[in-house]
Order: C-alpha cells, then structure tokens, then sequence
C-alpha cells in the first residue's frame, strides 16, 4: 500500500566613482527580483488552486478493528465530483470530505482504479471550484511544480519544487507496475495524497500519490493524462474493464536514424522492462528491451498511448503489436486479457 511514504536592471553610470554601486548591488536587485517573481507565482497559483482543493477523512474497520485515514483531493467538476487516490479511499465504511470554507460532508465513491491508484468520489453540491487538466506529454523536465494538499484539515498546504523526472514506474497498491509517472521534489507531506500538482497556469500536470521516506526530493505524481482518462471512465461507468499485455514498459527516444530509415510517425517509443510470465506478450514471443511502436496500426509514442488503446473492447482480440528489435521492425501477434480486478 502506497500510503504516505509517502508542486539585474541596468545601472546607470555615473560621472565619479562616487555614484558607482558597490560591487555585488547590482546581482543582489536581480535576485530580489527573481525571488519577488517566483513567490507572485506560486502565491497565485496558490490563490486561485486552493479553494478547489480537499480534506478527505475516512473510517475503516478490518477484521473486527475500527481506523481512520486522512489524505487530500480537488474536484474536477463543479457539480461534487472529487478526485483522489485510490489507496486513500479503498475499503472505507465512511467518507467525510472538508471543504475550503470548513464546510464537511459526506461523500461516496463513484469508482476507483487500483492499477493506477486514481479514484472518484462524489458530494452532494454545485458551483464549485474545478481543476483543469494539462497535457502532461507537453511537460519538461525543470518546469514549476506545486503541490497543494489539505492533510489533517490543515488548508493550503503547499510546497514548490521543479519536475525532476518523467515517465518513471512504480508499483501500486494491487502490487502491478504503474508507468508514467512524474518525479518532483516538491515536497509531499503526510495527508497530501490525493491532492493535485500544479503548473505555474493552475493546471493540474499530476496527482501527488507517494513519498520515499529515506530519500529526500523523491516524490511521484500521477501524469495528468492517466488521471483525466481513468477519472472520465470512473465518473462514466463507475469501474474500469481493461485489457492487459503483461509487459511494464518505458518511454524511449528513438535514434533519428531509425525514425528515418523505418519511416515512423514518431520519435519515441515504449522499451519492454519487463514481462509478466505467461501472459500475453510473453507468449507470443516478444523480450525484454524491445521497443513498442505501433498496436493494432496506431503508432505508440508513449506508455499514455498504449493505455488509451487497451480499453475492454480489446480483451480477447487478436492484434498486431509492433516492435523494434535492434534495426529490424518486427509483427507480433498477441490476444489481449482482461486485466484481473483486484
């Protein structure tokens, strides 16, 4: 379980030394300027970010014994719909969500997802302040991220950092690999689970879902894009019916001569990190390190990509995934499984 392990003016010459500056003035007003500029920007991300953000606070009861859990989230509608981690949610008798102006109510879970620790609840209010999503393929590395949680009550908790990593994998509650996830060392307090990071626009590029405790700077986000998907599907049906190939993979950049000689519609790809033993992509003979770059016709630039031609239409149809292998481009065919729920 993921919980809480855990976004120099010029300077006028004068005419005797007299009206020169000090040495070092000069770089002391940039930095002063910088400073006053990054601190207006996170302030006002802060200011227009936080009213949409959540407290969630749940009661558990395994086994005969009664607990209770805190994390964060923000709505995505302005008609109720919150969205949170899954791990912060899963297996509760009762949900409590605490608005920014203090205002608490109870709340349900329309779905959750496991596999990407990504679930929805629901309140019962309207006109409420809603996130936008950003196109979290458009994101570099070094960009602005801010974190805003409301862990234990306490609103507007917020940390500033950069992106330091894209498309890194980690395990999720159900123990499967979830790939394209953001690293960010903006730090993630206990409670903040659930909560959005944010660009410098207010946009949510991911969901604060982790922190490595002995590391330092080592914290992990859901990428926008899996999150606006898998949150679509939840407030449409309530549950994902997904198929699976049996492979963890990596975004790759490919070399531009192989774009060229290969004539691709892109110029990146999914490496194969792994293969789960017996499944679909294991038995149709593919390895590790080959490179996925087409499902079914359809180039595959991204893990994001992959994850969106999965859908449940595709369980138990056969299907060309192609690959690089080295130089040579190779077919191979493969019959999708229902990812089993856990």
């Amino acid at each position: 379980m993921l919980t809480n392990y855990f976004i120099a003016p010029a300077l006028a010459s004068g005419e005797n030394n007299r009206d020169e500056p000090v040495v070092g003035q000069a770089n002391q007003g940039t930095d002063d300027s910088l400073l006053d500029s990054y601190s207006h920007t996170v302030s006002s991300v802060v200011s227009r970010v936080a009213p949409a953000v959540v407290n969630i606070h749940v009661k558990t009861a395994n086994r005969g014994r009664r607990g209770e859990g805190n994390g964060s989230g923000f709505f995505v509608t302005p008609d109720g719909f919150v969205l949170t981690n899954s791990h912060v949610v899963h297996g509760a008798e009762q949900i409590e969500v605490t608005l920014a102006d203090a205002r608490t109510m109870p709340a349900k879970i329309v779905g959750e997802d496991p596999e990407t620790d990504i679930a929805i609840l629901r309140i019962g209010a309207n006109q409420l302040t809603s996130l936008p999503f950003a196109d979290s393929k458009k994101l570099r590395v070094g960009q602005i991220a801010i974190a805003i949680g409301n862990p234990y009550g306490f609103q507007q908790s917020v940390t500033a950092g950069v992106v330091s990593a894209l498309g890194r994998s980690m395990r999720a509650e159900s123990g499967r690999l979830m790939d394209d996830i953001l690293q960010t060392d903006a730090a993630l307090n206990p409670g903040n689970s659930g909560g959005p990071l944010v660009n410098s626009r207010g946009e949510v590029i991911g969901v604060n879902t982790a922190v490595i405790l002995p590391a330092q700077g080592l914290c992990f986000a859901i990428a926008s894009n899996t999150a606006q998907l898998v949150a679509g599907w939840l407030i449409k049906d309530g549950k994902i019916r997904r198929s699976y190939l049996g492979l963890a993979g990596q975004n790759i950049k490919l070399h531009p001569r192989i774009v060229r000689f290969h004539r691709l519609a892109q110029e990146s790809g999914v490496s194969i990190a792994g293969l789960e033993p017996d499944g679909p992509a294991d038995s149709s003979g593919l390895q590790e390190g080959d490179i996925v770059i087409s499902f079914k016709g359809s180039p595959i630039a991204s893990i994001d990509d992959l994850h969106r031609l999965l859908v449940g239409e595709e369980i138990g149809k056969r299907s060309v995934l192609t690959v690089l292998r080295g130089p040579e481009m190779i077919d191979f065919m493969l019959t999708p499984q229902e990812l089993p729920r856990i």
